[in-house]
């Protein structure tokens, strides 16, 4: 590996960091929402029917069983309700986590933070 290559690697998680630390700052200054909950947004915005196995979520999000669950039930309660999980059909072991129509609402609201911050870092 040559040290110009090193140098690039280093700059790239720099920036990604900095930017990553200012998004969790924005999204939680103005929505009281983590980074990783946005992610849940955004991809289940992304999915068909707006739903993914809690298990995909879990890989695209970067996290633990027991943390995505964790975030999961947060952003399912009575005060946040912009998930719900539901069965597999027949299939009690798996699990899906959709967008409901409030989640639909707020990651309207708090995307445009997510892309105000984008431009500002990036312009």
């Amino acid at each position: 590996m040559t040290d110009q290559l090193v140098c690039k690697w280093l700059d790239f998680t720099a920036t990604y960091n900095n930017v990553s630390k200012q998004l969790e700052q924005d999204l939680m200054s103005r929505h009281h929402l983590a980074l990783k909950e946005f992610y849940v947004l955004m991809y289940l915005d992304c999915a068909e029917d707006n739903q993914l196995p809690l298990k995909e979520l879990q890989n695209k999000v970067g996290l633990s069983q027991s943390a995505m669950s964790r975030l999961a039930t947060r952003m399912e309660s009575k005060d946040c309700g912009v998930i719900r999980r539901q069965g597999y059909g027949d299939d009690k072991r798996g699990v899906y986590a959709k967008m409901t129509d409030k989640g639909h609402r707020f990651y309207d609201e708090v995307k445009v933070t997510f892309e105000e911050t984008l431009r500002a870092t990036f312009q």
